[in-house]
């Protein structure tokens, strides 16, 4: 019995006519792969079963004597001209057909880019700690950074003679291995190269054929004003260079900050707190304070209460790379003497009876204050 009558028309697997070109094939069997792979469909046996009939068919219409056998004579021409029925059976590439961009999901040794072995160097980072003054007015340093830079022994070709590296005779050049598993030809990276495709015979006795050497940058780092903790300043080209000559990265100097002793900051305002006396809060006061960029005269008004916030406009943080300055706002803290003299004692007697005695027709002693609370 003849079971290939009840095979689909491989053109029609693939959706393409009979005049159809290798391309129009490749590019055909190309997105039905893609689209219907096991790997991507996990468990989907209707799936798996597309994908197995498009490898079938382009297997067979992408060889020309098997195309032309199966042209004739259809389905018994192509197993006439040896075809076994297995997906990738006669040897199909998939790194040939899908490239890169599929062969990605078959690669077992990461996407390592073959032949130039040039490469963009990394990107550094330099933790700065700096002072709370030194962000409020800016401030300018001098940092040491250790980059890797291109070998001057052998100008960043890595090897003695100059020659640079030569193609690897492991994977003659690609980067890549294959091995056949199953249906798949399945790519590992080389490991006598590491993917580049090229090796030195004779490496550079300074950087040992790495085309790069670690060495010591001496880095002026300007700080302006207003910059917060954790701010990133960003020095292009000064990071690592590329490897065999490829160009540098960044380096990224990373702010903190160390706390003030008196201020505390919140955005672009600043925070202080400041002891004022009984008297200065009853009968108010102004008075003088430290500030970061010289004295600040507040004026206490009047009954004051113990925890008031006084807001002292324009003299907080400046704006970062902008016009504008937050604000200063201090909070006031009544302090109540521990010890006090006897001639203190006696008028701050007269104070209380006073303050009872004109306090006593008008308002409710704290005893019925509490009795009308809890009734």
């Amino acid at each position: 019995m003849n079971t290939n009558v009840s095979k689909a028309d491989y053109y029609e697997v693939l959706g393409v006519s009979r005049e159809a070109s290798d391309q129009e094939l490749k590019s055909a069997y190309r997105k039905l792969a893609l689209k219907y792979h096991p790997d991507r469909n996990p468990g989907d046996h209707a799936a798996e079963e597309k994908f197995k009939q498009a490898s079938e068919a382009y297997q067979v219409l992408s060889d020309g004597d098997k195309r032309a056998a199966y042209d004739r004579f259809g389905h018994a021409g192509a197993a006439g001209q040896g075809f076994s029925g297995g997906p990738f059976a006669g040897g199909v590439d998939i790194g040939d057909i899908f490239g890169d961009l599929f062969g990605e999901m078959f690669s077992m040794g990461g996407s390592q880019q073959r032949g130039s072995r040039q490469q963009r160097g990394d990107d550094l980072r330099f933790d700065l700690t700096i002072n709370f003054e030194d962000a409020f007015f800016g401030s300018e340093t001098e940092v040491k950074v250790r980059r890797l830079e291109t070998c001057g022994a052998c100008q960043g070709r890595g090897s003695v003679s100059g020659r640079g590296p030569t193609t690897c005779g492991q994977c003659q050049g690609r980067g890549q291995l294959r091995y056949q598993q199953g249906f798949f030809s399945v790519a590992r990276t080389c490991g006598a190269c590491g993917g580049a495709g090229q090796v030195i015979g004779d490496p550079c006795q300074t950087c040992r054929g790495e085309t790069r050497v670690t060495k010591e940058l001496k880095l002026n780092v300007k700080v302006p004003p207003g910059v917060e903790d954790g701010t990133r300043i960003r020095y292009t080209g000064e990071g690592n260079a590329g490897r065999a000559g490829g160009p540098k990265g960044d380096l990224y100097v990373v702010l903190a900050i160390r706390p003030h002793d008196f201020f505390e900051r919140d955005g672009h305002n600043l925070h202080c707190v400041v002891p004022i006396s009984f008297p200065q809060a009853a009968l108010g006061a102004e008075i003088e304070i430290p500030g970061i960029d010289g004295p600040v005269s507040i004026k206490v008004p009047e009954g004051t209460q113990s925890g008031k916030e006084i807001r002292v406009r324009g003299r907080g943080v400046p704006f970062l790379n902008e016009k504008g300055t937050g604000d200063l706002i201090v909070r006031v803290v009544v302090q109540i003497p521990k010890k006090l003299t006897r001639p203190q004692r006696e008028l701050v007697a007269k104070l209380a009876e006073s303050m009872s005695v004109e306090n006593k027709p008008t308002s409710p002693s704290l005893m019925e204050k509490m009795k009308d609370l809890f009734n």
